[in-house]
């Protein structure tokens, strides 16, 4: 009798936590992802959400070179387990992605990677497990929540100033979070591509591959409007009362106490 053969594995799930940049904006004089928030550095935040995701199966962490050792620290703390290495982060996103990337090239294909900016520390469960699983059918995926606001396109105009060119329909218009997930055979023919254009400037991996792979669909699921980026000042305060708000404060503090 023919045995059924055996249920195929599924793929290796990298998240890479970027947090390569020093938060200019916000004039703090520290990179923005080691700021306190509701007791714990905002980067301690986003790394053990995807620690926690049971879809995750390893966290890679790239992080400005001066404060590898704060990141390091950070990343050995309790519920930090899948945290697989601390690496520093490039000049530029693009630079740290593709980090991020040589940081895998250890991987199959087949296998994939989540990218995340540290300073998005409220990414929901949920919006992870939609991210993985939206990759089942697609290579590249994005998160995205509507615009509630109308957004224009302007251009010089007389003596220098702003002028409306152009008004987009809002109901096409989304504002991009992370993380983007992808098939590692994806993201890498679209980062080769990229890297060898001396034009390159890119600030989004899912434009990457819009741009370097045109044919390639980048699906959009839905985010979470909680899902905010820390970037400039007072946006800590808001991240905070985000996270009173679904009790974050509490179970934090039941998590760490579990992992002690």
């Amino acid at each position: 009798m023919p045995q059924d053969s055996a249920p195929a594995a599924r793929p290796h799930v990298t998240a890479a936590v970027l947090a390569g940049g020093i938060g200019a904006r916000m004039g703090a004089g520290r990179p923005k992802q080691l700021l306190p928030l509701a007791g714990r550095p905002v980067l301690e935040h986003a790394l053990a959400a995807f620690c926690a995701a049971p879809e995750v199966d390893d966290v890679v962490l790239l992080m400005a070179a001066a404060h590898l050792p704060e990141a390091e620290k950070v990343a050995s703390g309790a519920g930090m387990g899948k945290v697989s290495a601390v690496l520093p982060g490039g000049e530029n996103r693009t630079e740290t992605s593709a980090a991020a990337l040589r940081a895998v090239e250890h991987r199959g294909d087949d296998d994939l990677v989540l990218i995340h900016d540290a300073a998005r520390p409220l990414v929901t469960p949920e919006v992870i497990s939609a991210c993985v699983g939206a990759l089942a059918e697609s290579g590249a995926v994005g998160v995205a929540v509507p615009a509630g606001d109308t957004v224009v396109e302007v251009a010089p105009g007389t003596g220098g100033a702003e002028v409306l060119r152009d008004m987009p329909p809002r109901s096409s218009l989304r504002r991009m979070q992370t993380p983007q997930g992808f098939r590692l055979s994806v993201i890498r023919r679209a980062y080769r591509s990229a890297l060898a254009d001396p034009a390159l400037v890119a600030t989004d991996d899912c434009g990457v591959v819009l741009r370097y792979l045109p044919g390639e669909e980048v699906r959009i699921i839905a985010g979470d409007e909680s899902n905010i980026k820390v970037t400039n000042p007072g946006d800590v305060e808001i991240a905070e009362a985000l996270l009173r708000l679904r009790g974050g404060e509490s179970a934090g503090a039941a998590q760490r106490e579990a992992g002690a």
